[in-house]
């Protein structure tokens, strides 16, 4: 896990790169890498990369970035190959030598065989800017579904790459006039939607995809996953409840164990929910040793419902780990309020219990943990697996009414306004199609509430660039199961937007890097025979793959999610008294959104 940044002059006008400007992108990353630093500059002065690194495999300062192959292709990797060790004894059957152990090098040489298709082969996180003196390009790369990030601003002549947005914005070249899409999609769910940020000159490389850069210009973002692919190909499994168990159960554990590769400990983020305490179970039954687990607790919630603590100390106990709980005050979210807004890199209503419980994990000495995030998107544990569907049925009925529902909800609307909740006005308009009521069910804001929280020009041009029902129906298109496309809509929508950035910039402000074992391309492609079948499996399926029996208050315990009181810590600020007065989590998006366009 690090930082990487990267300048390109290709084009013909481009004034030469120069290090003080790379150093000064590269060091507003320095928590992503406390471990080293490195550079590198062309003669030609056309082409820099720099490196924050967090050592994770091979600590040598042999393995150190940028790193070089044959003096002719230099690479700045951010993240971990789970199967590099494969893929490097592969290239050594076929006469190649290392001179590292590291998983850098192994891409270096994959792209040296197989050129850029190479990524398929690989199984992890990963975002990377690889130069390739032969071709006098540059290679941009991000993880199939999108957990490590990879930011580019261009201005026509320069290209320049950074893990995350502000250190992008160090750069006093990038275009930073507000982008209406980026600040609309904020508002409609809570995060900022790629491949947009809130700057125009900013834009997210999408998951899944490569781009490629050389003199002749940059070229578009070229997919080589898809989600959807992956989802369809895949035939319905039919076989006895048992054998589902165990092919589940086997691809839980591959997972596991290539995840806990690491030339350091890893521990597990603990809490009461089923989908940590399966990992921490797994992890425990297929012999990992030493297992250090942690949990986070809120004095707010102490003794209550959301408190998760005594649980996952039973759990702890259970399996024999290593247990750290971690209690949190609210006067600790006012001591840590400016420095948790300023590690979140775009703004987002989420992130702040993965702040703190990331510190808890730096401040026990760990520099890798397992988080159970994506579970609720495989084993549909979220409210709208249940909900999306339902609404689809009862309105699908209405579908072409849409305009006609639009109509009712501005004439209801000044009367209506203070008397339901705020999506209520929009059921007919919305309800209709999957993507609709997706949105009734995500979003934070709707679309015709716009006007009302950014200026009417921004709002109009951001709706009508974000085209979100569109990109909704395009993200689901070819699929026929209900649940599937619930699953395909969380997966690129809330998971990759919100739960996979939030985790990047929280645990990167502590040094920390954070393993998601449910999101690995290798266990969706496993899993969608069972996805696709008549019976997909359900999170009891997954709690039920441990051989020992999960304890029954978490194995039967309704679902509450990893929540944080961050309303009442609000609350307890007078100056954001009006904020928090809000429904939900509207008044905590509002104060976010005020502290980011400050920094605008």
């Amino acid at each position: 896990m690090c930082g990487i940044a990267a300048l390109f002059a290709y084009g013909p006008g481009a004034t030469p790169v120069t290090l003080p400007a790379l150093r000064a992108i590269r060091e507003r990353m320095a928590l992503r890498g406390p471990d080293g630093t490195g550079e590198w500059l062309s003669a030609d002065s056309r082409v820099a990369l720099g490196h924050r690194r967090l050592s994770i495999i091979d600590l040598r300062a042999i393995a150190d970035q940028p790193m070089v192959h044959d003096g002719r292709l230099h690479i700045v990797f951010n993240g971990e190959i789970y199967n590099y060790k494969a893929l490097r004894d592969e290239l050594i059957g076929q006469g190649r030598t290392f001179r590292t152990s590291s998983d850098t090098e192994v891409i270096l040489q994959l792209y040296d065989r197989d050129g850029p298709d190479f990524v398929k082969r690989l199984r992890g996180m990963f975002a990377f800017v690889l130069w390739d003196e032969r071709r006098g390009g540059m290679l941009l790369a991000r993880d199939p579904l999108g957990i490590k990030p990879l930011y580019a601003a261009d201005d026509g002549k320069t290209l320049r790459v950074a893990s995350q947005v502000k250190a992008l914005l160090a750069d006093p070249t990038v275009d930073t006039r507000p982008d209406p899409a980026g600040h609309v999609g904020f508002f409609l769910w809570g995060s900022v939607p790629e491949p947009y940020t809130l700057y125009r000159g900013i834009r997210s490389l999408p998951a899944g995809h490569t781009q490629w850069i050389d003199r002749s210009g940059v070229r578009a973002p070229r997919a080589y996953w898809s989600l959807i692919d992956t989802l369809t190909s895949a035939p319905a499994l039919s076989a006895s409840a048992e054998a589902r168990r165990e092919l589940l159960r086997e691809a839980l554990i591959d997972s596991l164990r290539h995840h806990f590769v690491a030339d350091v400990p890893v521990g597990v983020f603990l809490s009461a929910g089923l989908d940590s305490t399966t990992i921490a179970a797994l992890a425990a039954e297929d012999g990992a040793r030493n297992l250090r687990t942690l949990t986070l607790g809120f004095r707010e919630f102490e003794g209550r419902e959301n408190d998760e603590t005594r649980l996952a100390e039973l759990v702890a106990q259970q399996r024999h780990t290593h247990h750290t709980t971690r209690w949190v005050l609210g006067c600790e979210f006012a001591e840590e309020r400016t420095a948790l807004m300023e590690a979140m890199d775009q703004p987002s209503i989420d992130g702040t219990n993965t702040y703190f419980v990331a510190k808890a994990a730096h401040e026990a000495g760990l520099k890798v943990t397992l988080s159970g995030l994506g579970g609720d998107e495989i084993f549909a544990g979220y409210p709208s697996f249940r909900q999306v569907p339902q609404l689809v049925r009862m309105l699908g009925p209405f579908a072409g009414l849409e305009s006609f529902g639009r109509a009712i909800r501005r004439a209801t609307a000044p009367w209506l306004r203070n008397l339901v909740p705020p999506k209520y006005p929009g059921l007919l308009e919305y309800g209709t199609g999957f993507a609709g009521a997706y949105m009734l069910r995500r979003c934070l804001f709707m679309p015709w509430e716009m006007a009302d929280l950014l200026p009417p020009e921004m709002a109009h041009e951001g709706l009508a660039e974000l085209a979100t029902v569109d990109r909704l129906e395009r993200d689901i298109a070819g699929l026929e199961s209900p649940r599937l496309k619930v699953t395909a809509l969380e997966i690129a929508w809330y998971m990759r937007n919100q739960l996979l950035r939030d985790s990047d910039w929280a645990g990167m402000a502590h040094s920390l890097e954070i393993r998601v074992p449910f999101v690995d391309v290798e266990l969706l492609a496993r899993l969608a025979p069972l996805l696709a079948s008549e019976a997909p499996p359900s999170k009891g399926d997954m709690a039920d793959t441990c051989r020992t029996p999960l304890p029954p208050e978490i194995r039967h315990r309704a679902k509450t999610g990893f929540v944080v009181p961050v309303r009442e810590w609000v609350q307890g600020e007078t100056a954001s008294q009006a904020a928090a007065e809000a429904r939900g989590f509207r008044g905590w998006a509002k104060l976010v959104y005020e502290q980011h366009a400050k920094a605008a």
